[in-house]
């Protein structure tokens, strides 16, 4: 039996399978060890989500990178012993292989850590509150910076993998030593995205705009949903989007209804006859307001905004803590004081009066264009 299996072992190393077998034994053992570092950090983390919430971001997204990198390392560790079992063209790409793996396996995790530091952020600053202006400003930053350092990460373990391979190597030292056309051609080509990279840095620090921040652009109301390097999703109110260049919002005009705070103060503007009581609809507006429980509790008002040779204008004003129960609290306003108005003061709803010439006729007023 021993001779049996000394003459097999012979000849596994006389064909070289016995590195083989070394190898890809290194490589189980790697993923057996990862196995069980993976579920023994579980264990410990279970039931620890809500208070630690960035230890399992980190569990959930680095799980795939792990798996990569642990039989990696473990092939990577057992290569030198058996190296002389190989030929020389077939240790050079062993050793650029399993480089270039590593170098993969390291940028994966790295962006996973900055995903998992996303959601662990995310988690921890919630935008569905009445007061999210922090969270905003938080999320904001973190959406932007992540996709800059994971661009970053890309093209440096790009560059590194690729200058693993002499001919690749050749190719990009003959490249940039090639004509200066080629340089100005490469550069304004790259232009436009350079700008866009360095507006997205620039929204990132100084925030014109931040997730949810409710927004008017492009004559359009609604929600700023998404923030790339190079666009941004405006969430519309009748759930279209608008995707506009990043250089949008450092170059025109726009409004933004949370810069600072959500309370808003809207109008209402009503067209009445002069003889409409503003006093008492004054009263009635702010019976209204109080009644509602879209209003803050904060603005109400009721003024004459301006008087044509036909109607005054009345203009009333309430605030609410956010744009979408605001334009609540103006439908409502509006639809009260025009129900208010027609069931108690009628002959205030706009009159068009007519002079008629003739005996025994004088002014009286006429509605709707009567004669």
């Amino acid at each position: 039996m021993d001779a049996l299996l000394t003459e097999a072992l012979n000849v596994l190393r006389r064909t070289g399978l016995d590195a083989v077998l070394i190898l890809a034994g290194a490589a189980v053992l790697g993923g057996l060890v990862y196995g069980a570092v993976h579920r023994g950090l579980r264990a410990l983390t279970r039931g620890l989500e809500g208070t630690l919430p960035l230890r399992g971001a980190l569990l959930r997204w680095t799980r795939g990178p792990l798996r990569v990198l642990a039989p990696v390392a473990c092939v990577y560790l057992a290569l030198p012993a058996v190296r002389a079992s190989f030929a020389d063209t077939t240790q050079a790409v062993l050793d650029n292989g399993l480089q270039g793996l590593f170098v993969v396996g390291v940028a994966w995790a790295l962006i996973a850590v900055l995903y998992a530091v996303e959601e662990a952020v995310s988690e921890r600053y919630k935008t569905d509150v009445p007061d999210n202006l922090e969270a905003r400003k938080i999320i904001t930053q973190t959406r932007i910076l992540r996709r800059i350092a994971a661009t970053a990460i890309v093209v440096i373990a790009g560059g590194i993998v690729l200058m693993q391979y002499d001919p690749l190597r050749e190719l990009g030292t003959g490249i940039l030593a090639s004509a200066g056309i080629v340089g100005i051609v490469v550069g304004v080509a790259a232009q436009r995205t350079l700008s866009d990279l360095i507006a997205g840095i620039q929204i990132a620090l100084t925030q014109p705009i931040r997730v949810e921040d409710v927004v008017i652009v492009e004559g359009e109301f609604g929600w700023i949903e998404e923030i790339t390097l190079t666009y941004v999703v405006v969430r519309v109110w009748d759930r279209r989007r608008i995707v506009l260049p990043i250089t949008h919002f450092l170059e025109q005009p726009f409004q933004n209804w949370t810069r600072t705070s959500a309370d808003l103060i809207g109008t209402v503007f009503l067209y009445l006859d002069y003889t409409v009581p503003v006093e008492e609809l004054r009263d009635e507006l702010r019976r209204i307001v109080e009644a509602s429980e879209h209003w803050d509790g904060d603005v109400v008002g009721l003024q004459m905004t301006d008087a044509s040779e036909r109607t005054v204008t009345l203009r009333a004003t309430a605030s609410a803590k956010d744009a979408s129960t605001l334009w609540s609290l103006r439908c409502e306003i509006r639809e009260r004081l025009v129900a208010y108005i027609r069931e108690h003061h009628p002959d205030a709803l706009p009159a068009l009066r007519t002079r008629l010439d003739g005996p025994g006729e004088g002014e009286r007023p006429a509605r709707g264009g009567d004669a």
